[in-house]
């Protein structure tokens, strides 16, 4: 505690010049889950549905990844440099992996995750593989070739056609398609070799080609106009393909015939799900950004994959940062529908309400469609199952309910799904009428001692079912947030009651909830409390009384010191008053602030006039916002006297 000095000299002057001192704030599908890769790059992808894996190879690392559906790492094979191409053999028990640099071909079991053999294939460096009729196919440069390993010894065949990408399906025993630098071919293949069957051009940039299981198209993730092209097996004539917007970087058919495209897209939807021959989505799935580009993630080129079931389309984005994130798309095959509901804004508490709506999606539902109903409010907060709607032939439907409570009433409808469409709901809120509830708190605006306890009482009127009310204090200042301070049922008088130790001003809140018939309410009250102030004088050699007065008595050079004690508050501040006695008055000589210290105290000297036979009196005070804070109210401590002599 520091100790400050005034000049009683000084202010004597003052008073006898006459003089003061002054003190101074439906879309495209979202994906179903997402999970970062620990890769660099991605070169091909391939889902096991047996064991529920997903393999992807990384040619910067040299690695295989193996996780599971959700995205989850479940082992890594590393030691494969270049690693590109995957393939599963027809019983999923085999994963075969080209590593380019390494001119060879691996093969991993599928259920321990263990590499087992490895193929050299002389000169040819493996990129892309597929698997036919047990025999692996695999390209290296602008050439295929095939490696047999069912006899006793492997058997690689080299220059057996053109094309750097490569495509085949199970259901199409016997049939390769093969691709690049703007080619096209489709091959019979045996055996004994690979014959063409078929030879065309397709545009430049395909990234990925695929067969239809049906065995009469090849697929390419780059065709006219913005799109999936599509070829006929028979001659590769060109035939309607599937529009996927800028820029097409990826393609991929289900077991079913569904067709997923994908795209390189900032600002657009990246995967996009079309039925067999149906130039127009039925699904779209847009990534999020999680970069710091300003356009959203994007898709890795030719990083698509189906599940074998066509649960899920597996897809595989990249942000700005080279962050590599696996997404797993489900129920891509369903339209998504939109379900909306419209409620009035208004109505009164049992009185019947109509709430209508629309069920609408790429093809409509059938008429009839059962709708699940559900009303949430306040005596039903967890729902209550109401009659269900039907729709109509257009996808619309209405219904009417009377609402028992008030307030809040909400009301969802739900759509289950079927085996095209994906299940779908919608709500809208009805601000439902309740009685006005009568709620008062006392003690607003009254002025307390420091450290008085005061009892609050909050009176509730009449309700219909909740006789609950919650006592909130809220202490003036930045240091102490508002809490509950008690919370409980009204007597039988309709009262509440809690005690609030006053040591500074306070805004007292007393809310009652509502309940279904009568309307939730909230009333303040704010009472003061004053500072607390005590001032010791020392120094002194006796106190007498002049009059009715008790002064301190100093000699006439002696400085008189007080030491005033104050409850903190950061940054308070006491002002000191000084009058002095002249000619049977007082005279305010003015007054002056001195910061407390952290124990509330602050001790000033006042100078030694060096004269007898003067008066003076001082008090310390608190000042509401001039005293450096506004947490009590304006207090000003008792008067000290003091006189000089010889």
């Amino acid at each position: 505690m520091r100790t400050r000095s005034i000049s009683i000299a000084t202010a004597l002057a003052v008073v006898l010049s006459s003089a003061a001192l002054v003190a101074g704030t439906a879309g495209p599908a979202a994906a179903d889950s997402a999970k970062v890769l620990p890769v660099k790059s991605v070169g091909d992808m391939v889902v096991d549905g047996l064991h529920r894996l997903v393999y992807i190879s990384d040619p910067t690392s040299g690695k295989i990844v193996i996780t599971d559906y959700a995205g989850s790492v479940r082992a890594t094979l590393t030691g494969m440099p270049g690693v590109t191409g995957l393939a599963l053999s027809a019983d999923s028990g085999q994963l075969y992996g080209a590593v380019k640099d390494g001119n060879r071909i691996v093969t991993v079991d599928t259920q321990t995750a263990t590499p087992t053999l490895s193929y050299p294939l002389g000169a040819a460096a493996p990129s892309d593989l597929e698997v036919v009729d047990g025999r692996i196919w695999f390209s290296y440069g602008t050439n295929f070739g095939s490696l047999d390993i069912s006899g006793a010894e492997p058997v690689v065949r080299l220059a057996q056609g053109s094309g750097s990408l490569l495509a085949s399906d199970p259901a199409v025993p016997g049939v390769l398609a093969a691709g690049g630098n703007s080619g096209l071919a489709v091959y019979d293949v045996t055996a004994d070799g690979a014959t063409l069957r078929a030879e065309g051009s397709t545009d430049s940039g395909v990234k990925q080609i695929d067969l239809t299981p049906d065995g009469k198209q090849v697929l390419t993730s780059w065709g006219p106009n913005y799109s999936v092209g599509a070829y006929s097996t028979t001659d590769l004539a060109a035939q309607q393909g599937y529009p996927v917007g800028a820029y097409p970087n990826a393609v991929r058919v289900a077991p079913d015939g569904s067709v997923a495209g994908g795209s390189f897209s900032w600002y657009d939807p990246d995967v996009h799900i079309h039925r067999p021959g149906d130039p127009a989505p039925t699904r779209e799935y847009d990534f999020p950004n999680t970069g710091d580009h300003s356009g959203a993630d994007t898709l890795v080129d030719g990083a698509l994959a189906w599940a074998p079931d066509a649960s899920r389309v597996f897809a595989v984005s990249v942000n700005s940062h080279g962050t590599h994130t696996l997404r797993a798309l489900t129920d891509p095959t369903k339209e998504l529908p939109t379900l909306k509901v419209s409620a009035p804004a208004k109505s009164e508490r049992a009185k019947k309400l109509t709430v209508t709506g629309r069920l609408t999606s790429k093809t409509n539902v059938p008429a009839g469609t059962a709708l699940k109903v559900t009303r949430t409010d306040v005596e039903s907060p967890n729902g209550r199952t109401l009659a269900a709607a039907k729709t109509k032939a257009d996808g619309g439907f209405s219904f009417t309910d009377t609402p028992p409570a008030g307030g809040k009433v909400t009301y969802k409808v739900s759509y289950a799904g079927d085996t095209t469409h994906a299940a779908a709901s919608g709500s809208d809120a009805v601000d439902v009428s309740r009685k006005a509830t009568a709620l008062t708190l006392n003690n607003n605006g009254k002025l307390y001692a420091y450290g008085k306890d005061v009892t609050f009482t909050a009176h509730l009127g009449t309700t219909y079912k909740n006789r609950t009310v919650a006592i909130y204090t809220d202490p003036f200042g930045t240091d102490k947030p508002k809490k509950l301070l008690k919370t409980g049922k009204v007597n039988s008088r309709g009262n509440l009651t809690a005690t609030v130790d006053m040591t500074r001003d306070t805004t007292v809140t007393a809310v009652f909830a509502g309940d279904a018939r009568y309307a939730s309410k909230t009333v303040k009250s704010t009472a003061y409390a004053k500072a607390k102030i005590s001032t010791s004088v020392s120094k002194h050699y006796k106190t007498g009384r002049i009059g009715s007065t008790t002064y301190y008595y100093f000699r006439k050079n002696t400085a008189p010191l007080f030491t005033t004690t104050m409850n903190y508050y950061t940054g308070r501040k006491q002002r000191l008053q000084l009058q002095v006695y002249y000619q049977g008055s007082w005279y305010d000589s003015g007054s002056e602030y001195f910061a407390l210290a952290a124990n509330g105290k602050s001790a000033v000297s006042l100078d030694a006039p060096g004269e007898s036979g003067i008066r003076a009196r001082m008090r310390s005070s608190y000042v509401n916002g001039s005293s450096g804070d506004s947490v009590n109210s304006t207090t000003h401590g008792a008067w000290k006297y003091v006189t000089f002599t010889n």
